[in-house]
């Protein structure tokens, strides 16, 4: 297999460290900000194909076609103006990429706001920031407050001739807001629950609009795309699974860290260079959740070979998802962790949808039966049962998400489950065979 290294030059987030200073005349150092103009007199239709050609998938999860998304967007304004709105809930636990992007490379985000803004015939952006974080909404105001100042947003933005606003809108902590469409009744002020589809957010959007809505990474990459050309980032990883990404490291690893590394480098590399190893060794690696704690586990059998991008990860039942690598090694009990998770899902459903605000709670209770050793070996089907009721039942991908980890659970410790779980007390085989309770009881009596 070939081995898979991000050139040094080729990194997008030069700062992501904050080793260069995150104010925007640091930012214009590093070429934010350079050749804008030009790249928008280009026109629309240029800037989408260019995303189009260098296969940018959405970073927020789901994997979209950015350039595909975009083209959505219809191409005349009629009487309803567009918006383009950036998702910058980061509620997925362990994952915290959209963070640091925010803190050390806000320029990126708030140039490719633009760029994007034209494209889509929008003028005016909302950042749809997570309620907790505040400091990371204050650098980015900002942030906003420089771009002002250099005339590089409002009228004639950064004199391309398009007028453009961006403005912030904090969340209040819910995970649901994380999807697109309920990210959007959030902002209009109402209850934040996933809307049914279609329409679209393209064509029906925020306040009835055509509104785009894009992840903060995807965003912020798109001006380096635009300058050093789409073939350029398509030659980057591997053929549908191209350019870079960052990767949010952390678990039981050494140093946990996030790290900008090409799309389709090996898990085991990942973590062995730049996140110190598992703690313990690799050998006593137990499993890696890949993409955030909504995608399924994988085993330490899988993670030995498997490659980091969407492909390869889906042909191992599992995701890329956010990037959001979790370790688990050894010493942690794998039941009691994914009953956490089964239980901050039960937690954050926003009760819409009927399999998911029952099935989730059904999920949390058998593992936390089977945590405290009180399950029976019939709940193990029972919860196998309940996420085939949940996923592909609901009308957003949430269901989906709380059903995954615990397929994952299933699929890789199946036998650590049984191990913990007893046979059905004799009393319930009753409707069995009746003989059976009675002679039972009779036993009792006479004892």
């Amino acid at each position: 297999m070939e081995k898979i290294m991000l050139k040094p030059e080729d990194k997008i987030f030069k700062n992501l460290y904050n080793e260069f200073g995150w104010e925007i005349d640091n930012a214009i150092k590093r070429n934010d900000w350079k050749d804008t103009k030009n790249i928008i007199s280009k026109g629309r239709e240029w800037i989408i194909n260019e995303v189009k050609t260098s296969e940018l998938r959405g970073r927020g999860g789901a994997g979209f076609s950015t350039g595909l998304k975009w083209s959505f967007a219809p191409k005349a304004v009629g009487s309803r103006p567009h918006y383009l709105v950036i998702n910058a809930d980061e509620s997925e636990p362990g994952t915290c990429k959209d963070r640091d992007i925010l803190r050390f490379e806000p320029q990126k985000l708030i140039e490719g706001c633009l760029i994007a803004g034209y494209a889509v015939n929008a003028h005016v952006c909302y950042i749809y920031i997570r309620g907790e974080y505040v400091n990371e909404g204050r650098r980015l105001q900002d942030a906003i407050n420089q771009a002002y100042k250099k005339n590089f947003l409002g009228k004639n933005a950064c004199g391309s001739g398009w007028d453009f606003d961006i403005y912030i809108h904090y969340g209040a902590g819910a995970y649901i807001c994380g999807e697109e469409t309920a990210l959007l009744e959030s902002m209009e002020g109402n209850k934040g629950q996933p809307r049914l589809k279609p329409p679209f957010p393209a064509l029906v959007g925020l306040y009835g609009c055509p509104t785009i809505v894009n992840n903060v990474e995807t965003i912020a990459v798109v001006p380096t795309i635009l300058r050093r050309g789409g073939k350029w980032f398509a030659s980057i990883g591997k053929p549908k699974n191209t350019g870079t990404k960052i990767f949010c490291i952390s678990g039981n690893v050494n140093s946990p860290c996030n790290v900008e590394e090409e799309m389709g480098i090996s898990l085991k590399e990942l973590i062995e260079k730049y996140a110190g190893g598992v703690v313990g060794g690799w050998e006593n690696l137990q499993a890696v959740i890949p993409g955030g704690s909504s995608m399924p586990l994988l085993s330490k059998k899988i993670c030995d070979k498997i490659t980091m991008d969407f492909d390869s990860l889906i042909e191992n039942k599992s995701g890329l998802g956010t990037a959001g690598i979790v370790v688990i090694n050894k010493d942690q009990d794998i039941i009691s962790c994914m009953t956490r998770i089964a239980r901050f899902y039960k937690h954050e459903s926003c009760g819409q949808c009927t399999p998911c605000r029952e099935g989730s709670g059904w999920m949390w209770r058998i593992l936390d039966r089977v945590a405290k050793r009180k399950a029976t070996f019939s709940d193990i089907d029972l919860l196998s049962d309940v996420t085939n009721q949940i996923e592909g039942h609901t009308i957003c991908a949430f269901g989906e998400g709380s059903a995954w980890p615990v397929q994952g659970l299933l699929r890789h410790f199946r036998k650590e489950i049984e191990s913990r779980c007893r046979e059905e007390p004799l009393i319930k085989k009753k409707i069995d065979n009746p003989y059976l309770v009675d002679q039972h009881l009779l036993e009792k009596k006479n004892a």
